[in-house]
């Protein structure tokens, strides 16, 4: 399945090239045009005569770099992203070349600061160490690709899901506008790719697809986004104020065509969005997120029903006559 594949493919922030790849290859016979940018932005455009339609998923995830390597072997590192520390303990991680190494403390869980952690990938000494990684090798958490029924679980569905969405809705598209399918890099530490590929294509309308939070766990934040209630249309996050007009043509379409859909309200993050919507002279921008639960974890959790209903809404967005 193309999502798994997404997702078992590691590209940390500043080094998507690989995921690139498996895009580029499924995205060229239903493209006019595919290539990447100097940032390395993949940017797939599907020729129209309507209007220049942008849409964004980035495809790189969090992790971790090397920054140092003690006598003993052992692998000192800052986060690539937003990593949460308490989710870091004893998880595995593995580097580009292969090899994998657990996350541990020095303080017996005393206090969980990245400055007191290490990675350990079982060398003996530091020679041993630099013969396997390098400072500045990035590693990316370890987690299976686990599907139960509608249900996966999967490091990095952020935002693969994203990915995976537009690779689908650039597979059904027709030619109504001139869609620019945008595969971002650099998100994770600014929304970085985003700002420069909206600056060359200077669309008309964008929509950045992601993924989004859920209410619907115990002790969580309350919100109305829950696992399995459809595409989640924003309304507003951290870095956006969602264009009104946008926000209210997804609804309508999504009741047209009966897409089960809710609304999406975070107080904390954003999204591509954020940065687009202010390039230039500004850009008439919306959102479309995927509801999922435990983000920037090794177990990230979704529902295929709300990925086909992002889908079949942004085929809709996609044909519309504006």
């Amino acid at each position: 399945m193309l999502l798994e594949r997404l997702t078992k493919c590691a590209a940390p922030s500043g080094r998507e090239s690989a995921l690139c790849d498996i895009l580029k290859a499924e995205s060229e016979k239903f493209a006019d045009e595919v290539y990447t940018d100097a940032l390395g932005n993949l940017i797939v455009h599907k020729k129209g005569n309507g209007k220049k339609i942008m849409l964004a998923a980035h495809c790189d995830e969090i992790g971790v770099a090397v920054t140092f390597i003690d006598k003993n072997g052992y692998l000192r590192f800052s986060s690539v992203g937003g990593v949460y520390v308490k989710r870091l303990l004893n998880r595995r991680v593995v580097f580009e070349n292969g090899v994998c190494g657990v996350i541990d403390t020095e303080n017996d869980n005393k206090e969980l600061k990245i400055s007191k952690m290490f990675i350990d990938i079982g060398a003996e000494n530091e020679k041993e160490a630099k013969e396997l990684v390098s400072i500045g090798d990035m590693a990316v958490f370890d987690g299976a690709y686990i599907q139960q029924d509608d249900i996966v679980i999967s490091k990095a569905l952020d935002n693969r899901a994203g990915c995976y969405a537009l690779i689908r809705t650039l597979q059904q598209a027709g030619d109504k506008n001139d869609l620019y399918f945008c595969f971002t890099v650099q998100e994770e530490v600014g929304l970085r790719g985003a700002r420069t590929a909206a600056y060359e294509i200077e669309p008309d309308i964008a929509l950045a697809v992601d993924v989004t939070d859920t209410g619907d766990v115990p002790g969580c934040d309350k919100m109305e986004v829950k696992l399995g209630g459809g595409a989640a249309i924003k309304v507003m996050d951290r870095s956006i104020i969602c264009d009104a007009g946008i926000r209210s043509l997804l609804i309508e379409l999504a009741k047209q065509s009966k897409i089960p859909y809710q609304l999406e309200v975070m107080c904390d993050g954003g999204t591509d969005a954020g940065v687009i919507h202010t390039t230039r002279s500004g850009v008439r921008t919306g959102g479309i997120s995927i509801p999922t639960r435990y983000i920037h974890s090794p177990s990230e959790m979704a529902s295929l029903k709300d990925i086909d209903a992002c889908i079949d809404l942004l085929c809709k967005f996609c044909s519309y006559d504006f």
